[in-house]
């Protein structure tokens, strides 16, 4: 890739993975909601992604990140110190790539995106020293979801293996099933899969909370609005001290052989 060269393609995914190719260090400044999900995207996919920054609206990063799957990965980038984030508006007329070498415009009309480059020294540096100083003072953005990587690894270890690959089957499932924009209720999602392999509320509720899905007060309700709406149900364990726990199980008349894809779309339909 010619640095500045403009790029063409159907998705910003295209033309950041182009940027990547000889990209160390990135920064994207007043992102639209579009190209944040393709940076997440394609950061996630790369093998070796370069060091990310993003100065974007605070209200955009919020509405962007209440995407679980988007956040979740976003998260692990962050622990990883591949990616972060600050909220502050800069005042940009557009969206901006800014890498060591060269400046990107990005535009989309229609069925088409682009980025239109320059690589003009004293330009390029004009806009990292106007940028870099906007993000000096800006808050860093909190993410509230945990990363991806914790929930799998401790969903096994806690809940069982088997759970999390019905997890992760189903979590596939809903991204290939769902458009950009539309989001899922990741604890409903959870729910459905805990009812699949038949484990306790107390524990699933417990763990949720632990790993900072959400809180057990969130998963009991939750659970009592799908119970309501006959997709799962619970069965008494007694136990030796204390109340009984519940069991949660899937409606059998509903979900006979019922297989991880099928709860991504149901989790999909009681999200809409």
């Amino acid at each position: 890739m010619v640095a500045g060269a403009n790029l063409h393609g159907k998705v910003f995914e295209e033309i950041l993975e182009t940027v990547f190719e000889s990209a160390e260090e990135l920064l994207l400044v007043d992102p639209t909601a579009e190209a944040v999900r393709a940076l997440m995207a394609v950061t996630t996919s790369a093998s070796d992604p370069p060091s990310i920054r993003i100065l974007a609206d605070e209200a955009l990063l919020k509405d962007v990140m209440d995407d679980f799957v988007v956040a979740s990965n976003a998260a692990d980038h962050v622990a990883a110190d591949t990616l972060s984030m600050r909220a502050g508006g800069t005042g940009s007329t557009n969206t901006l790539v800014v890498t060591e070498t060269a400046v990107w415009a990005l535009v989309s009309v229609g069925d088409r995106v682009a980025a239109l480059g320059g690589d003009e020294t004293a330009f390029v540096d004009a806009v990292r020293e106007t940028y870099g100083a906007q993000w000096d003072p800006a808050p860093t953005f909190d993410l509230r979801t945990p990363p991806l990587s914790r929930v799998r690894e401790t969903l096994a270890e806690e809940i069982g293996q088997d759970v999390r690959e019905d997890f992760d089957a189903a979590l596939d499932a809903l991204n290939d099933a769902r458009d950009a924009a539309s989001q899922f209720d990741e604890v409903t999602l959870t729910l459905l899969v805990a009812a699949h392999n038949d484990v306790l509320l107390y524990d699933i509720s417990k763990w949720g909370e632990d790993v900072g899905i959400a809180s057990k007060a969130t998963f009991s309700r939750t659970k009592t609005t799908l119970e309501e709406e006959g997709l799962i149900r619970t069965e008494k364990v007694p136990i030796d001290v204390g109340r009984p726990r519940l069991r949660l199980k899937l409606h059998g008349d509903r979900f006979d052989g019922v297989t991880p894809a099928e709860l991504a779309a149901v989790t999909l339909n009681h999200s809409a």
